[in-house]
């Protein structure tokens, strides 16, 4: 028959032993949680590359706190997508203008910017541009967004897109949320007009359900 080895430790010393072992199991808590916020804002869109909405958030938020009057806010849309997805190369060729749309992106923004999926066929940009040079770059965009894309089989497909921008010294606040309901408004103003909308106050003052245009994604309650 197997013997129990009991030990008898004094009251105090119990609550010193059950404190050291708690300790370092809190420390170790805190670092899986610190570590799976950090994997979920670096997660990359499988598609694209971009950063999905918690990491493109994170690392817009961080230009606009730094960078302030210099920091400018994008959003875009696709326009006419779903009839790319319904056309003959499907969603294979859908797949390949949301590739390239994220490249044009990427490149438009260069080091001095971030740039995400959102969702579907919206993207965002947080980016450094100088006051005086916002509506040059901004129509730089349009017209590198509005280059046909070439699809599976050699075909092309034409493409467009709706953008709209704020900029904390318009708006008067760093707050991105602010600055993207912004950006959203603007957008839907020049939407299918071939031009990039830079938002006004009226814009930030457009109603909106959890941060976002009504009728937007994640406008629901």
């Amino acid at each position: 028959m197997a013997s129990i080895a009991r030990v008898h430790v004094p009251s105090g010393n119990r609550v010193l032993i059950l404190t050291s072992i708690a300790v370092p199991l809190t420390g170790w808590t805190v670092h899986t949680v610190s570590l799976h916020r950090k994997l979920a804002a670096a997660r990359r869109d499988p598609l694209t590359g971009l950063l999905g909405r918690d990491g493109y958030t994170t690392r817009a938020r961080q230009i606009t706190d730094r960078h302030g009057d210099h920091a400018l806010v994008v959003l875009v849309d696709l326009d006419h997508f779903k009839e790319i997805n319904d056309g003959p190369g499907g969603h294979a060729a859908g797949d390949c203008v949301l590739a390239a749309t994220a490249q044009r992106l990427t490149a438009w923004a260069g080091s001095r910017g971030i740039v995400g999926r959102l969702g579907g066929d919206e993207f965002a940009v947080a980016v450094r541009v100088a006051p005086s040079r916002r509506e040059l770059r901004l129509a730089q965009l349009v017209t590198l967004l509005a280059q046909p894309v070439e699809v599976e089989g050699g075909a092309l497909v034409d493409v467009a897109a709706s953008v709209g921008a704020a900029s904390p010294d318009v708006i008067g606040t760093t707050d991105l949320s602010v600055l993207q309901r912004a950006a959203d408004a603007a957008m839907y103003a020049g939407k299918h007009t071939g031009r990039a909308v830079l938002a006004d106050r009226s814009h930030a003052a457009v109603a909106s359900i959890n941060g976002r245009r009504a009728g937007r994604a994640g406008t629901h309650t």
